[in-house]
């Protein structure tokens, strides 16, 4: 998160106290009219629940290595194997990701997803790669803006579609105490059930205020609503809405928490997710 002078931000990295072209009370209704339109005309089958996260466009430092801890707890879900998908009622899904900035425009980040199940087995899930490029600060763009991609394995036993591929844009905006980011992700199945079924749209939005100098309370969108072009019956999306708070322990620190309600037949039920980063090497940074 951002040192004492900066604003915490919420997401993945912390606000850099860029300028603020968009200020004033009209601008921001009309970023947040654009936010909800585009969130509300979306249609997939989401990031599961190994990494519940709505990302922000700063990349990690050059240089820097974060280490984030994602632990999400699965309260209320499916209680059968479905298509040979083990259950998800009770589970503990621990994610260890690992990110590296390269330079001002570049990084990269490894995941490595693990399900400790409600008999208490701890099973491992699979493995993504994540490169992300941004459009540096110095530009002066009124959004941030950055593109991330996401390719992996899981094991046929936690998804069905074992290999995939993740579009993330990213467009967020800090408003002084308002931050706002809108990640509208495309996804693609390239060996399982959802292989010939084109890309699917899983549009993820988080709103986030500072109510205090190190705290932020904000709420989080998880929608997962088919494909692109071929919207899911309403009932067979998954929507999850999450209210969440962001601490900031220190520049190095990362550390968010919040606790998920799905509200369609398709979505698990309650959730609840925390998320504990450090920086390494980050010593010449703000």
């Amino acid at each position: 998160m951002a040192d004492s002078g900066a604003v915490v931000r919420p997401g993945v990295v912390e606000c850099r106290g860029a300028s603020n072209p968009f200020s004033g009370v009209g601008s921001l209704r009309h970023f947040i009219a654009v936010l909800i339109c585009l969130g509300c005309a979306a249609g997939a089958r989401g990031q599961g629940n190994y990494e519940v996260q709505v990302y922000g466009s700063e990349l990690t430092p050059k240089g820097v290595t974060m280490v984030e801890l994602h632990s999400n707890i699965t309260a209320k879900g499916s209680k059968g194997v479905v298509d040979g998908v083990l259950p998800t009622n009770r589970a503990v899904h621990e994610t260890v990701e690992i990110t590296h900035g390269f330079n001002e425009w570049f990084e990269t980040g490894f995941y490595q997803f693990t399900s400790i199940q409600a008999d208490g087995s701890w099973k491992w899930v699979g493995t993504h790669i994540r490169p992300r490029v941004a459009i540096p600060e110095r530009y002066h763009l009124p959004v941030g803006i950055s593109l991330s991609t996401e390719f992996g394995y899981q094991r046929p036993n936690f998804d069905a579609d074992t290999w995939t591929w993740e579009i993330r844009p990213i467009i967020d905006k800090q408003i002084g105490k308002l931050y706002l980011s809108f990640n509208p992700t495309l996804e693609k199945s390239f060996r399982g059930p959802s292989k010939d079924g084109g890309y699917e749209f899983s549009p993820n939005i988080k709103f986030a205020y500072n109510v205090e100098k190190r705290v932020a309370l904000g709420l989080e969108y998880y929608g997962a609503y088919g494909p692109a072009f071929s919207w899911d019956k309403p009932r067979e999306t998954e929507q999850m809405f999450l209210p969440a708070v962001d601490l900031d322990f220190g520049k190095n620190w990362e550390f968010n928490f919040g606790v998920g309600v799905g509200v369609t037949q398709a979505t698990d039920h309650l959730l609840v997710k925390a998320i504990l980063g450090y920086r390494f090497n980050n010593h010449n940074h703000n």
